[in-house]
């Protein structure tokens, strides 16, 4: 038995089955106002209201594909939980799991893709003044893109690392000691990366590192903000890697 509303609607779908594509997109039309509203339940979490669309489009798409015809049911009735469940699994996949300001969202997905162009055109990763100078930016802004970039998702403390086989968890290797230091201090490879930094983030490095000190006494000791300590520390790391990545590359050859 078929609803008696939903009688146009069987007929354009199975003119669509039938290979009639425009019969599709009057369908798509017809239901667009449906999908705007129920995106429009989601407006306000960080994601383009377009973007939602979009995504409650695809699926508008599956529901019209997968929907019997035959069933005593509104399309409709079919259709919403399809669309929501497209929209909620973006949010579970894509959407980012802190609030971003959208200018460095953008900055972190150009500086992501830079990342990659030019690890693969230089052999190793960029530095940050590289970076700054290929997007155009201040070097802070890089460090601080970089920084905000890692919100986009997150991982459980409970969920295991991987590494080796091992059944070791974030919190396992979380709020304790950095440890290993100590033993490679005066290796070369430490060395290497400490040479390539300036004479504060040196000290910043050695005074988080090596002295044990949080980020609020170094901000103390050295005479500027913890936010400031937070940045050049992040910047001093990212270049100390990619000078030892191109010590350890020198001496696979």
């Amino acid at each position: 038995m078929i609803v008696a509303q939903d009688v146009d609607f069987v007929a354009l779908i199975e003119a669509y089955r039938a290979g009639d594509e425009s019969a599709r997109d009057r369908l798509v039309e017809r239901y667009m106002p449906l999908v705007r509203s129920l995106a429009g339940r989601y407006a306000g979490r960080g994601e383009p209201q377009e973007d939602l669309v979009q995504v409650g489009s695809i699926g508008l798409l599956l529901a019209i594909e997968r929907f019997d015809t035959s069933r005593s049911v509104q399309f409709t009735t079919y259709a919403v939980p399809t669309i929501v469940g497209e929209i909620q699994r973006h949010f579970r996949d894509r959407a980012w799991a802190l609030h971003v300001p959208r200018r460095m969202k953008e900055l972190g997905g150009r500086l992501m893709r830079t990342i990659e162009a030019e690890t693969a055109q230089r052999g190793r990763a960029p530095t940050i003044p590289e970076l700054a100078e290929s997007v155009g930016v201040p070097e802070d802004e890089v460090v601080e893109a970089l920084q905000t970039y890692e919100a986009y998702s997150t991982r459980s403390l409970s969920q295991p690392l991987g590494r080796f086989g091992e059944e070791e968890t974030m919190q396992d290797v979380l709020g304790g000691e950095d440890a290993g230091f100590g033993e490679v201090e005066d290796s070369a490879l430490v060395e290497a990366g400490l040479d390539a930094l300036d004479e504060r983030e040196r000290r910043i490095v050695e005074l988080r590192f090596f002295d044990g000190l949080t980020q609020s006494e170094i901000a103390a000791r050295i005479g500027i903000s913890q936010m400031h300590v937070s940045r050049l520390l992040r910047r001093a790391l990212h270049v100390m890697r990619g000078r030892l990545e191109d010590t350890m590359q020198e001496n696979v050859r």
